[in-house]
């Protein structure tokens, strides 16, 4: 099984990357907290945790910057009902530090709210990860934002919506939310505008 991939970035998406590693292209599947630490430009490096999910039509490749993450994917692959698309969309739509501390805390609610977990999903989560999850705390020291530069405000705001529509919300919710955190203080960075976002949205 892979584990870990090193190489030059070819192609990068909201939900996917694609590594080039002596001649061959690695899709890999991330969440969004990975994506916000990856660069822009092609060719540079960045190196990977990998979980490998084999099935008999496909073999697939989910890539996390941190082994943190790649702990909470797989725990929450390891609950019922959750397969490594709807772990990685619980990932990516909610973050690994907010994650934890609603599983710990048995916050079926803050759960519930993540598309595409339903309350039997969000209380099997709960039940299941709650012990397991107090012994993961993670570290979010090294995962810095993507950068975006201020005068880009439409195109940031096509980016961040395009992310949330990625991650189930409808474009009208999207588009709202959107809105109403690029009114808000603080920095015009993709990475702070979603995490604003999915604030009103949650």
């Amino acid at each position: 099984m892979i584990a870990h991939l090193k190489g030059s970035l070819l192609t990068k998406a909201t939900d996917s990357v694609v590594i080039d590693i002596n001649g061959v292209g690695y899709e890999v599947f991330v969440p969004l907290s990975t994506f916000y630490t990856l660069p822009d430009e092609q060719g540079n490096e960045i190196s990977l945790q990998i979980h490998t999910h084999v099935r008999e039509d496909a073999f697939l490749l989910y890539g996390f910057k941190t082994i943190i993450e790649k702990r909470i994917f797989r725990l929450l692959i390891s609950v019922s009902g959750i397969g490594p698309k709807l772990g990685l969309n619980i990932l990516s739509g909610i973050g690994p530090d907010a994650l934890l501390t609603a599983i710990a805390q048995g916050d079926v609610v803050k759960l519930q709210s993540i598309p595409g977990v339903g309350k039997k999903t969000a209380e099997r989560i709960a039940l299941e990860l709650k012990d397991k999850a107090r012994l993961i705390r993670p570290d979010t020291d090294d995962m810095p934002p993507i950068k975006v530069a201020s005068h880009e405000d439409r195109l940031l705001r096509d980016d961040a919506i395009s992310a949330l529509v990625n991650l189930g919300y409808t474009l009208k919710a999207a588009e709202k939310a959107v809105d109403k955190a690029l009114t808000g203080p603080g920095e015009k960075r993709l990475e702070f505008i979603i995490t604003e976002a999915l604030r009103v949205l949650v």
